[in-house]
């Protein structure tokens, strides 16, 4: 049986901690998908094609990596394509036990298991809703985003 997990998000960006639990999750797994969560009550700063563009050039070389939308619950969605576990990073006390209560009910529900990995310490600070601020206020945020997303000179607009 093929071993398949989700990583979930809404990568509104995809920061450099994205990208490092996903790598390291790639020794465990033959499959990684990584699932854009759309929520319609949710504003989002760039718009979804440039995000699920943004995964598919950082991931272009990783053939056990592919990018999916999804609208439905995350556990449904690992029904779906056939995940048996959810990946999330942690990086710090109050993620885990958010994480933890999901991660409790997605198993009892539909028996799915969550692997956490722990933030390297160098990047445990990063999250997306600081990038984000960072780019409202037109601050440089390339040291926390993978070296693929260029946001400012290119031609990339903000939502």
């Amino acid at each position: 049986m093929k071993r398949i997990a989700l990583f979930p998000g809404s990568f509104d960006p995809i920061t450099n901690g994205h990208v490092d639990i996903i790598r390291r999750a790639l020794p465990i797994f033959d499959e990684v998908v990584v699932g854009i969560g759309q929520n319609s009550a949710k504003t989002y700063l760039f718009d979804l094609e440039q995000r699920k563009k943004w995964l598919e050039e950082v991931f272009q070389n990783d053939p056990q990596i592919s990018v999916q939308v999804y609208e439905t619950l995350t556990v449904d969605f690992c029904l779906k394509i056939g995940a048996n576990y959810i990946i999330r990073g942690l990086r710090s006390a109050p993620d885990f036990e958010y994480e933890k209560n999901i991660a409790q009910f997605n198993k009892a529900l539909h028996g799915v298991d969550t692997l956490f990995f722990i933030t390297e310490p160098s990047l445990s600070p990063i999250s997306s809703t600081i990038i984000r601020d960072i780019i409202r206020n037109n601050g440089d945020p390339s040291p926390f985003l993978p070296k693929e997303i260029k946001i400012g000179g290119n031609g990339i607009k903000k939502r």
